[in-house]
């Protein structure tokens, strides 16, 4: 499809207009005054979610633009609904603007597929819903006692909770806006060239144990904590994740037509769902397309393969005599520093990320190249273990030892163990994930038929004793 016109009101830079949105170490708490970094992540937040619903009239956000998602405006008002019960009624312990609203804005009550039934807010009703909760918040912000002895207020861990919700689904809107059919509405400039240089196409991580997790970011979630030690024997891993050409070889192989690569449940959900490719590709001629946010163009090679499920980056690592890493192993290579013995905060240090080191933000509407950044590498040398996809591993989702459900169980709690089905764990963000909602140790978690969501991955290997 042709680009929008650069005169179409519709047509939105999804960059938040924000005076530190080019920044975004203006909201580490670890960097500055935990109460401002707290109002930046806010204020970026909802910059952002204006950007991803003023950008369609009132038809679209109503719409269910798949069975996979709610309604845009849905989310618009959940974002409200959980500011509100956490900042305005639990930190700030005010009355409640809108009670009525918890039970059609409780994620757990209704599915996605069933919620344009409920009688929801309208787009401007949720509009001012929202600002009105973002009025409150604000208040109890400058007011609250960020004390140690309530640990919702220390450190402000519960106004950087919400912004990392915010940021959540945004990102989960941004995974609509790419289901939804119709004329691009979303622009952003093209990612960063990879620097032209021959990189080794795996690097060695050293055996042995490394502290995973963390017990002193203070606004990592519950499933990030405790810190404790794992023992990792040393193994390869790709320097930086399967690109689309690597795919492409897989799937011109006649990956998807023999069962040997596929994990059995993989297999039968290939055979009833027909898939041939990743997601929002297809062939035309000899090539491959993919549409993208409302564009319609040729797979760019050299970037990393995105709209894979679980059991398609497991076949593509089987067909290339490989394996996904485990959690503990991806979390590894992206911080464990053997000159120091340390976890770094990062793959590159301690220091926020920056537009140097990785693609996050919702800076650019795509992955960037494989070898960006060499700035954000890791001390093992993989490049791209944070922002551009998220990457699948091989482990299910589970409590570290020592785990406690904190300050709700339905974060991370009732998803662990399978209470809601089968999930495969996710490492590293995406383009789309903002730095708040990002960190080596942070954890997202999925069933390994998702597709829509923005996923890659990259393979490992056992490290020989001839290694």
């Amino acid at each position: 499809m042709p680009a929008p016109s650069t005169t179409d009101p519709r047509s939105v830079d999804p960059r938040p207009d924000d005076p530190h949105a080019a920044d975004p170490r203006a909201s580490d708490p670890h960097a500055v005054d935990p109460r401002a970094a707290a109002r930046v992540a806010l204020e970026r937040a909802r910059a952002r979610t204006r950007a991803l619903v003023d950008c369609l009239d009132d038809d679209e956000l109503t719409a269910q633009h798949s069975r996979l998602m709610s309604p845009l405006v849905w989310d618009l008002a959940h974002i409200g609904n959980q500011e509100e019960i956490w900042l305005v009624r639990a930190a700030g312990g005010r009355p409640a603007l809108r009670p009525e609203l918890d039970p059609l804005y409780d994620a757990f009550r209704t599915p996605r597929a069933d919620r344009p039934a409920l009688p929801l807010l309208g787009p401007d009703e949720a509009r001012a819903f929202v600002a009105r909760v973002r009025e409150a918040s604000l208040e109890v912000l400058e007011s609250v006692e960020l004390t140690t002895a309530n640990p919702l207020s220390a450190d402000a861990f519960v106004f950087g909770m919400v912004a990392q919700h915010e940021q959540q689904h945004d990102e989960t809107m941004l995974a609509t806006h790419q289901l939804r059919r119709g004329p691009a509405v979303l622009t952003a400039p093209p990612p960063p060239a990879a620097p032209r240089e021959a990189l080794p196409a795996e690097v060695l991580v050293p055996g042995g144990p490394f502290t995973m997790g963390t017990d002193t970011e203070p606004w990592a979630l519950d499933n990030e904590r405790p810190a404790h030690r794992v023992d990792v024997p040393a193994f390869w891993l790709d320097t930086v994740p399967v690109t689309n050409a690597a795919y492409q070889e897989f799937v011109d192989a006649g990956g998807y037509d023999e069962p040997r690569w596929w994990h059995p449940r993989g297999w039968a959900y290939v055979r009833e769902h027909g898939l041939r490719a990743p997601l929002f590709w297809r062939r035309e001629g000899d090539s491959w397309l993919r549409r993208r946010f409302g564009h319609v163009e040729p797979v760019p090679p050299e970037q990393p393969v995105m709209h894979v499920c679980w059991y398609e980056a497991d076949a593509y690592a089987r067909w290339a005599g490989r394996r996904l890493p485990t959690e503990a192993e991806w979390e590894k290579a992206a911080r464990h520093d053997p000159a120091t013995g340390r976890s770094r905060r990062h793959p590159w240090g301690d220091d926020a990320p920056g537009p140097e080191h990785a693609n996050l933000g919702q800076r650019h509407l795509e992955p960037a190249p494989a070898g960006a950044y060499p700035r954000g590498a890791a001390p093992c040398g993989a490049r791209q273990l944070l922002g551009d996809v998220w990457e699948w591993t091989s482990s299910d989702f589970t409590g570290y030892p020592g785990f406690a459900a904190f300050p709700y169980d339905e974060y991370s709690k009732v998803f662990l163990g399978g209470d809601y089905g089968d999930y495969k764990v996710l490492r590293g963000g995406a383009f789309g994930v903002d730095p708040v909602a990002c960190r080596a140790t942070f954890r997202n978690w999925d069933h390994p038929i998702r597709r829509q969501i923005f996923a890659g991955f990259r393979t490992a290997r056992d490290a020989e004793v001839t290694d």
